[in-house]
């Protein structure tokens, strides 16, 4: 298997990338919505409000907790999830600066 190359970017690309990582399925973006209408979600809240599993949105919760962007809280049996904040606006300067930059000088492309 091969090693990965993310030593060889700056650390703000590689952190453009894990966040955009955990953006890539409609059910990670759908569960950001929610908690951002709401706050905090217990993920049994997710499960009444989306077409998937518990097991699929505890799955879709970890990769939106690994890449910073959620925080789970434990609350007795369940955990209580919330946008952390610090990361959230992280990713909104990043993708504002990556979006900002002007592309190409022509409309001529290939």
């Amino acid at each position: 298997m091969g090693r990965t190359k993310s030593a060889l970017f700056s650390s703000t690309e590689n952190h453009l990338a894990q966040f955009s990582k955990a953006l890539g399925h409609p059910a990670r973006v759908a569960i950001l919505r929610l908690l951002l209408k709401r706050n905090r979600c217990i993920c049994g809240d997710l499960v009444s409000e989306l077409p998937l599993a518990q097991s699929t949105i505890s799955q879709h919760l970890k990769a939106l907790q690994q890449s910073g962007l959620i925080r789970g809280e434990v609350s007795g049996p369940a955990t209580c999830y919330c946008i952390d904040l610090k990361n959230w606006q992280l990713l909104r300067k990043m993708l504002k600066r990556f979006l900002d930059q002007p592309a190409g000088g022509n409309n001529f492309c290939c």
